[in-house]
């Protein structure tokens, strides 16, 4: 079977990161091994939290696993709490990184044009570093700004479907040229002129591009970068190809928030994912 490290911090609600990758994976029949940053009571859009930084707790797991003779056939990284998180994964990187490995970063910053508070122009130029390694990067619209400079004010100025796609597909590009890594952007979502929203993800790979969208609900829920990034790593661990994994998480995703919208779940509390976790088998 094979295994991937999990690095991210575990929220007990908000159904992200941790709770998200590790029943994702664990049904695409990968066993997860989590490396947690943090924990927290609630992920950090609920109005009160407690969160336990873990930081300093990392390079132990780092280290037993090599004693252990540890070998990982993928690494994920997602959500990080300071420079000192990622220079920590550099270091699990340098012990367990191999060429067979395969490096998923989730650069995971904001999203709907906003930065997450924790995050700096150091830490940006940090998970730029991260991404440089990473063999495939998953960042959402702004966090595909950030990392290339695109204006996202800018980007909500174009009239037309075909203006948006192309100014982030070139900045994919972009991001690909710098990083050398495949990259599929999470959460495009165009102008519509006569009403009709829709949201989608776009695969970038050397000269070829594919965009796939769906209706949009104009909702935003906790954890889906964070589901959606897991199936693209266990598809990946399937063998299966970035536009197969990108499909089968959108549909995934769509099937989950359309059961999460019928319920009217608040959107802090993730989507109802586990009825649907059938489709990635």
């Amino acid at each position: 079977m094979k295994k991937v490290a999990i690095i991210q911090d575990m929220s007990s609600f908000g159904k992200c990161s941790l709770t998200a990758a590790i029943p994702v994976l664990s049904v695409m029949g990968v066993q997860a091994v989590p490396l947690p940053t943090a924990i927290l009571t609630s992920q950090t859009e609920y109005p009160s939290y407690f969160c336990e930084d873990l930081t300093a707790k990392m390079p132990h797991f780092t280290d037993e696993w090599h004693k252990m003779g540890a070998a990982f056939d993928g690494i994920h990284t997602g959500f990080v709490t300071g420079k000192e998180q990622i220079e920590n994964i550099f270091s699990f990187l340098h012990t367990f990184y191999k060429e067979e490995t395969t490096l998923l970063v989730d650069p995971v910053m904001g999203d709907r044009g906003h930065m997450y508070d924790v995050f700096t122009g150091e830490l940006i130029g940090y998970m730029k570093e991260l991404a440089k390694r990473a063999d495939v990067i998953t960042p959402n619209v702004t966090e595909c700004c950030l990392l290339t400079g695109l204006s996202y004010d800018k980007l909500q100025t174009y009239r037309s479907n075909e203006e948006y796609v192309a100014a982030v597909e070139d900045a994919g590009r972009q991001l690909q040229s710098d990083t050398d890594a495949k990259v599929i952007i999470t959460g495009l979502n165009p102008p519509a002129p006569l009403g009709k929203r829709r949201i989608g993800n776009m695969y970038i790979d050397g000269d070829r591009s594919y965009t796939r969208f769906q209706e949009y609900n104009g909702k935003s829920y906790s954890g889906t970068g964070d589901l959606f990034a897991s199936v693209v790593m266990g598809g990946m661990m399937r063998d299966q190809t970035p536009v197969e994994t990108m499909e089968l998480a959108d549909e995934f995703l769509t099937a989950a928030i359309q059961s999460t919208s019928e319920e009217q779940i608040p959107t802090v509390a993730g989507v109802n994912f586990e009825s649907h976790l059938r489709m990635l088998l």
